[in-house]
């Protein structure tokens, strides 16, 4: 692909039969060409994410059925037992065979109920596994959903990332405030309301705003007196702009100020400090269903 533009070219300028508009329209075509071949990188890294994700499930799970036949083999074996041992007792006196006979069928009945337990602990696992795959894919797709609208964006001071069971999308104060304002700017504001469409089609999602600064002290005047305050504020201004989405669940999103106190950064260096400088939108799944599951099993 690297090598097809410049040898049409010298073909076209050498046969002089192919006009200028059909030269620009393969020239488009080429360059479409080597975005879709870059989107498909995207994708294949996507994909092996979740391939490896659904191995260390399944892992997991072959982990989770060895413990489950050993126990099953333990409770076989203690039945086994009991019924010898229930043979043995037939040949006794009738009150003795009467109250080991009690006994062991208190036993069984023991056993038996342990089993039911096992069993509907056993489906909750597979249905807590199942559930916890489903917000992966999830996440993986609003990731992917969140990339694609903000596409424009990406290396202008913002990222997009998966890790730790949530979606991060970080912006730099470049790309939404003036230095000591906590006003957005326009180019802020387009990134802004990209991420609240997507946010809409997502009701489920938590939304977590955070503001940072780097560590250089604030001097401005007005309401705000430190790092704290201004952290606060561009956070607070974040919520608003997403809000002004009608769609968006108001209490499914939570402002937060850090200040300087989580760099992710050196502040010896002006690249370090401007990356300090931002705002992160920490997406959560609503884990409801999994956490009362997760009491059930115990």
């Amino acid at each position: 692909m690297k090598t097809f533009s410049p040898i049409i070219i010298f073909v076209f300028l050498i046969n002089g039969c192919v006009s200028f508009k059909t030269f620009s329209e393969i020239e488009d075509r080429y360059a479409n060409e080597k975005m879709n071949y870059r989107a498909s990188q995207q994708e294949n890294k996507l994909l092996k994410n979740n391939i490896d994700s659904l191995s260390q499930s399944l892992e997991s799970k072959i982990n989770l059925l060895k413990i489950t036949n050993d126990s099953l083999f333990a409770i076989q074996s203690k039945l086994y037992k009991l019924q010898n041992d229930y043979a043995f007792l037939a040949s006794k006196s009738d009150s003795d065979l009467k109250a080991r006979i009690n006994e062991n069928n208190a036993l069984l009945d023991s056993l038996t109920y342990k089993q039911y337990e096992l069993n509907k602990g056993l489906a909750r696992v597979g249905e807590l596994e199942r559930l916890v795959l489903e917000k992966e894919q999830s996440l993986s797709l609003l990731k992917k959903n969140l990339s694609d609208a903000l596409l424009n964006f990406e290396g202008n001071g913002l990222t997009v990332e998966q890790r730790n069971g949530k979606v991060y999308v970080s912006m730099e104060n470049k790309l939404l405030f003036k230095s000591g304002s906590w006003t957005v700017g326009n180019e802020g504001e387009k990134a802004i309301n990209q991420l609240s469409n997507v946010l809409a089609e997502n009701p489920e999602i938590n939304v977590l705003i955070e503001g940072h600064t780097d560590n250089v002290p604030y001097t401005g005047k007005g309401p705000i007196e430190n790092n704290w305050d201004l952290s606060t504020k561009r956070a607070t201004a974040i919520v608003q702009l997403l809000l002004n989405n009608s769609q968006i669940l108001p209490q499914n999103i939570t402002a937060a100020g850090r200040g300087e106190f989580l760099p992710i950064g050196p502040n010896s260096n002006e690249k370090g400090k401007s990356a300090n400088r931002r705002i992160e939108v920490i997406l959560t799944p609503q884990l409801d269903t999994i956490t009362e599951l997760l009491k059930n099993i115990n």
